[in-house]
């Protein structure tokens, strides 16, 4: 251990249009007994990542309502088309200042535990030098959730647009630590299909 413990929060970006899963809401859709988007919150909020910021858009009152009851902190992307990076710029900004850190979910990856999110954290911390960023990989794929070090990446992600989130500034840089994970960390949802997957 590094001895600092910086405050890690997390995000959950539950803001997209979700246009390949057809015209139901994708973050609402049933994964076992809960929508994928209250899995993803949940798994959050057993984490050790405090506080937890979930980003709405699309379908934000549907989604708002799946999250009923939930402490997180609710923040709404007014142009969901905008694209991913626009809902991670806004997420992060609602973190409160000192926050060091944040791990970022997808709202659409319903297999994600606070396991996987506590072995960023862990791996984070006990770094020396601290990374730009954790990523778990499986199968030789890099995956999600993210662990973010807002410090170093500051500038970067402030320039992030599209639909795209903080991959391929982490294409770019040498600091990012790889951690093996299983392949919960690879399974999204984008179509009715891969939920029966």
């Amino acid at each position: 251990m590094t001895g600092f413990e910086p405050r890690i929060g997390a995000v959950v970006l539950a803001a997209g249009l979700g246009s390949r899963f057809g015209a139901a809401p994708k973050m609402l859709a049933p994964y076992g007994d809960r929508p994928m988007v209250r899995r993803a919150a949940e798994a959050a909020l057993a984490s050790r990542a405090a506080p937890i910021v979930a980003v709405l858009g699309a379908h934000a009152e549907a989604v708002r309502t799946a999250l009923a009851g939930l402490d997180l902190m609710l923040v709404e992307n007014p142009d969901p088309a905008a694209g991913l990076s626009a809902s991670l710029r806004l997420g992060l900004a609602a973190l409160p200042p000192g926050t060091g850190a944040a791990v970022v979910l997808l709202g659409d990856m319903p297999r994600i535990e606070a396991a996987h999110i506590d072995a960023l954290i862990a791996a984070y911390a006990a770094a020396a030098p601290r990374p730009c960023a954790v990523v778990p990989v499986s199968g030789g794929l890099r995956g999600n959730p993210v662990l973010l070090d807002l410090t170093q990446l500051h500038a970067d992600l402030a320039t992030l647009s599209g639909d795209r989130g903080a991959g391929p500034i982490l294409k770019r840089r040498g600091d990012v630590l790889e951690v093996p994970a299983d392949p919960a960390v690879i399974f999204d949802v984008d179509t009715p299909e891969a939920l029966r997957g």
